[in-house]
């Protein structure tokens, strides 16, 4: 007989592993291999006939060796795309803690609008008189993002946030160079806690960043900034809501300091939801923000394409708006598309087309099912949700800037892991034991093992109550002394830890055959 002898069912467990089983499975966790590894580069799943013989005109770029893909039949490729997705962990499956990314839910009516046909099946090359209805939408979702915000010009074709900073940015550079000052405006002030898109944008157009200190509290010091601002500053990038989880409370002070050097005021705008209904950038002297439509209107994260990162733009900077751009004229919509079609002086296109339609029609289903009071009220429910974590977890886990109201995310620190033996990613490598996506780690860099959580307003007191007992465990554990807990996490996933620094610096991207091995004899 053969020597046969089952996977355990997390790999790399060993003799370790509770009740191993023939196939590795568990119940209905399944042990999927990897789709090489059952599928045969020999066969096809599916019959078709010889083709008829045409002309090559390939040359000698025609392949002379098989492709080596995998036949699988059609239930083989269905079971074993599902399992895959059984692998996932979404918003769907349970809270999403993720700080800085706002993994809230999106509602299955913003969906539902989405694949209507006249919003689905449309084509960017259409004419105008074809599409009045996704012209109009994007009109009305144009004149909620300027509402809320308080700006008076927005663009909708950026295809994601760090794109709208692009946007943003080179509107920026462009009303620079029309003042003439593009030798002498180079600088561009970046606070240490933000974004990393945030420095990068700025350097990939041209200008220098220098960082700004954060003081004690978290938060950016108006003196600092004029320390720093002069006749070479372009502009400043800062988020309000920071990274921190804080509200700029100087955000004030800051764009007027910025504004005297003649400079222009860029907001991050990735942590709107905290403070939509409530405070409207405008207001506070912001130039220029993007909007991240995943994270403060409910549009998934990408869309299953490109995203959507609108960018709003004041007064100094909205003759500088990119094309293309809605226009209602004798009742009928249009795009302006063209430069010398424009009665502005554009900064010209900065993408093929004109946004993600599919974007637009959730963000605007979700404001239209809200309405101006409940986007507030979800703004509301947000910070109360952060502050409801950080007051049930502020005896436990240690808070980097003190235990104060913190806004739409709460961070935690690794202080009061110190000198137990456990890790801030041991501590999320155990949630994922505990069937939680593990929060944010090690961001923002400016505090030591960084623990940054968000619950987003989707999250009810039940959900909240669950996850906060679940991290009181943990932490119980690890004062405990249970460190096994953690640095052997997690157990219970289908894979155990990987070397995650092996995995980056030395990828294996391509899968080869294993070298056959012999059977053993009875």
């Amino acid at each position: 007989m053969l020597n046969r002898q089952g996977r355990p069912t997390t790999p790399g467990a060993g003799a370790e592993s509770d009740h191993p089983t023939f196939t590795g499975n568990r119940a209905l966790q399944q042990e999927e291999p990897l789709i090489f590894e059952f599928g045969r580069t020999d066969v096809t799943g599916v019959d078709l006939e010889e083709p008829a013989p045409v002309a090559d005109r390939l040359g000698g770029l025609a392949r002379k060796e098989a492709i080596g893909l995998p036949g699988l039949s059609e239930p083989e490729a269905m079971r074993h795309y599902v399992r895959l997705s059984q692998k996932n962990y979404g918003i769907d499956t349970g809270l999403f803690p993720l700080g800085s990314c706002t993994m809230k839910h999106n509602p299955r009516l913003n969906e539902r609008m989405a694949r209507l046909p006249g919003f689905a099946d449309i084509h960017p090359l259409q004419p105008a008189s074809t599409v009045q209805g996704a012209l109009a939408l994007m009109d009305e979702l144009a004149h909620w993002l300027k509402e809320l915000t308080g700006m008076p010009a927005v663009t909708l074709s950026p295809k994601a946030g760090a794109h709208g900073e692009l946007a943003g940015m080179a509107a920026i550079k462009a009303a620079i160079a029309a003042r003439g000052e593009t030798a002498t405006r180079k600088v561009v002030l970046v606070p240490d806690s933000a974004h990393g898109t945030n420095p990068a944008t700025a350097a990939l157009i041209g200008f220098t960043v220098k960082a700004v200190p954060a003081r004690e509290d978290g938060t950016v010091d108006p003196a600092e900034v004029a320390k720093l601002a002069g006749p070479d500053t372009a502009a400043i990038m800062l988020t309000n809501p920071n990274t921190c989880g804080l509200f700029e409370r100087d955000v004030v002070e800051i764009a007027r300091v910025i504004h005297e050097a003649g400079g222009y005021f860029y907001c991050d705008g990735a942590n709107f939801n905290a403070i939509v209904g409530k405070a409207r950038p405008g207001d506070l002297g912001v130039d220029a923000m993007h909007i991240n439509l995943h994270k403060t209107f409910s549009t998934p994260h990408g869309g299953g394409g490109p995203g959507a990162g609108p960018v709003v733009l004041s007064d100094r900077l909205a003759a500088f708006a990119p094309l293309p751009y809605v226009r209602l004229d004798d009742g009928r919509f249009s795009l302006v598309e063209h430069a010398a079609a424009s009665d502005q002086s554009p900064l010209g296109r900065l993408t093929a087309f004109h946004g993600q339609m599919g974007m637009f029609v959730r963000a605007l289903a979700f404001m239209l099912s809200h309405g101006a009071d409940g986007l507030k009220q979800a703004s509301e429910d947000a910070v109360l949700n952060a502050n409801y974590v950080r007051a049930c977890l502020a005896d436990l886990m240690s808070l980097p800037f003190g235990n104060r109201a913190c806004m739409h995310e709460v961070l935690f620190d690794d202080a009061w892991l110190k000198g137990t033996g456990v890790t801030t990613l041991d501590f999320a490598k155990a949630m994922i034991d505990e069937g939680y996506h593990p929060m944010t780690v090690y961001f923002p860099l400016v505090v030591h093992g960084a623990m940054l959580i968000e619950p987003t307003e989707s999250e009810s007191k039940a959900s909240l109550d669950l996850f906060i007992a679940t991290l009181r465990d943990l932490a119980f554990a690890v004062r405990d002394g249970d460190t096994a807990r953690f640095t052997g996490a997690p157990y219970h996933a289908p894979r155990r830890r990987l070397d995650e620094t092996r995995a980056a610096r030395q990828p294996v991207l391509r899968w080869t055959a294993p070298a056959p091995v012999a059977e053993a004899a009875e």
